[in-house]
């Protein structure tokens, strides 16, 4: 007799994706300009200065760039605040005095996905019955607004400040530890393109598109603004 060998269901599958969160965002934000843009300012700086010159500015960027790129972050963050928030008091006051419209804003919501009227009606019903979950059901599928999280302007200015900085201090770490300027200078480049490279290729497999795309494509910008720089330095200063 033949015994026909079961095989259950397997119901360990997990699928793995990855969620870019607001925090990730503001360290790839931090992190990509302040390798580039300090590093461009110590290869132009380091074409006709001294390492010293070189180390005073690279910190003053360094601050200054922060503080910008930080309170850019954090008035971003605040404004997606307000406006979700302007949003929010808007959907709940339209609930109210306009029930057959956002009635037809749910039908058309549902039509984009292909679910016939039919079909959306107990939604519908079952959504008029708690106001909370309406709301927050328009302000996603509606308006395509998520909610901001607590404190989330002022975690988004630290995050990218502090990026920025550890950024920044790639390219001048060189210039700190050497006296010598051509020296300085070559180290410099190389560990800040090692730098690009694998922060391209972390963001890379990330988000998805691809880790030696994106290392490649990190390190062209980077090198692209330093070589730019040290160029125009070099032909300015000969000038």
């Amino acid at each position: 007799m033949h015994q026909v060998a079961s095989h259950p269901h397997d119901n360990s599958h997990h699928e793995h994706h990855f969620e870019s969160t607001e925090t990730v965002r503001d360290i790839v934000i931090g992190l990509s300009d302040g390798l580039t843009v300090p590093f461009a300012l110590a290869a132009g700086l380091g074409a006709v200065a001294s390492a010293h010159l070189v180390v005073v500015a690279g910190l003053a960027e360094i601050a200054a760039g922060s503080i910008a790129m930080g309170l850019g972050g954090y008035l971003a963050a605040r404004g997606d605040a307000e406006h979700y928030a302007s949003e929010l008091q808007r959907e709940q006051t339209e609930i109210v005095t306009r029930p057959e419209d956002e009635a037809a804003e749910i039908y058309e919501i549902f039509e984009k996905y292909e679910v016939s009227r039919e079909a959306a009606t107990p939604v519908l019903h079952a959504l008029q019955q708690n106001p909370a979950a309406y709301v927050d059901f328009m302000m996603r599928f509606e308006l395509g607004l998520e909610e901001p999280a607590a404190n989330r302007a002022h975690r988004s200015a630290l995050t990218i400040a502090i990026s920025y900085i550890a950024g920044g201090f790639v390219p001048l770490f060189p210039y700190m530890i050497l006296t010598a300027n051509a020296e300085a200078l070559k180290l410099s480049v190389a560990i800040t393109l090692v730098a690009l490279a694998c922060f391209g290729a972390i963001k890379g497999r990330l988000v998805g598109t691809g880790a030696l795309r994106s290392a490649i494509q990190t390190t062209l910008i980077g090198g692209a603004a330093a070589a730019a720089a040290y160029g125009l330095a070099r032909m300015l200063n000969h000038a």
